[in-house]
């Protein structure tokens, strides 16, 4: 009787001593967050230096693709840019040298011809005055000197604004062309960077999705990497447990041949409910209404993507 009463004491002192240790495991699994390099635009994969596998360091060349239709739209907008910085340059100063002496040489000849005309005009004033003449011929003069007095005035027009630049809107019209064309160049010139790319960090090349001499449509990743750290464990975890489930806080995570003592500290917990977690590792995990959990590992990386994990809350959480 003495020894029934004391293993019933021990299996309540057993029970009691159980607590969190007898909770179901959470399941998850580790998931990648994967950077994808593609193309801005279509073209013919020519090189690709990386095989997966590889561990890549930032700034390494990765897989280049033919830029032949971007190289010619680049030397189209070289050419338009040059031409536009040309004509707002000329725009800002006055005509050439040999152009300004031309025009003196046409002034000369039209100040002559109008010496010519005044001194016509005097003189034929004098032989009507002394009755040589009719007076009526006077008019045809006087019309002579003034055209040519005209024609005087218009060439010294004509030169000072030949030694002038072009009006001020004039050049500020051909200003922004020419910042237009800069840009034109500018995007042109990044269109044809765009179709080789270089690894944005150190990263572990996770997959190449194109062989050389593929076609590789605009937007089409290239290669997939998988940079330090972009490895987060998700779980799931039932309605009844989601008030201990806290952003911060650390939670156990344990895998078939993993190190023991693995933790992560969790990231994100999802404010909509799902009815089945998309990967199922056992029956204890069948929960009607479960809660997504994302959980970054602590420590130095050991979990795999698509590894299948166990998830346990700490004692008291």
């Amino acid at each position: 009787m003495k020894a029934c009463f004391a293993l019933s004491v021990v299996g309540l002192l057993l029970a009691g001593c159980s607590g969190h240790d007898d909770e179901p495991a959470l399941s998850g699994y580790a998931e990648a967050e994967l950077v994808y390099l593609a193309p801005p635009a279509a073209g013919t994969l020519l090189a690709l230096n990386v095989k997966r596998g590889d561990r890549v360091s930032r700034g390494q060349a990765l897989y280049a693709l033919d830029a032949d239709a971007e190289s010619l739209g680049s030397a189209g907008a070289r050419a338009r840019s040059e031409r536009a910085a040309a004509q707002t340059a000329n725009l800002r100063k006055g005509k050439r040298p040999s152009e300004l002496a031309a025009i003196d040489q046409q002034l000369a000849q039209a100040r002559a011809t109008l010496e010519a005309s005044t001194a016509t005009l005097t003189r034929n004033q004098r032989l009507v005055e002394q009755g040589f003449i009719a007076p009526l011929q006077l008019d045809a003069l006087l019309a002579a000197r003034e055209r040519d007095a005209a024609r005087v005035r218009e060439l010294q027009a004509e030169r000072a604004t030949a030694a002038d630049a072009a009006r001020a809107d004039e050049i500020a019209a051909a200003a922004a062309e020419a910042r237009g064309s800069d840009a034109d160049l500018a995007l042109a010139r990044w269109h044809e960077a765009q179709k080789q790319r270089a690894a944005p960090s150190d990263a572990l090349v996770f997959d190449t999705l194109y062989r050389v001499g593929e076609w590789v449509p605009a937007g089409s990743p290239v290669l997939a990497l998988l940079p330090p750290g972009a490895v987060k464990v998700r779980f799931f975890v039932p309605q009844p447990l989601l008030p201990r489930i806290v952003v911060g806080r650390q939670v156990a995570v344990s895998c078939d041949g993993c190190p023991a003592g693995l933790a992560a500290r969790i990231s994100f917990v999802s404010p909509q409910a799902e009815y089945t977690p998309p990967l199922i590792y056992s029956n204890q995990s069948r929960s009607k209404l479960v809660f997504r959990v994302e959980a970054e590992p602590l420590g130095e990386p050991v979990l795999k993507p698509g590894q299948p994990v166990d998830v346990r809350l700490p004692a008291g959480a």
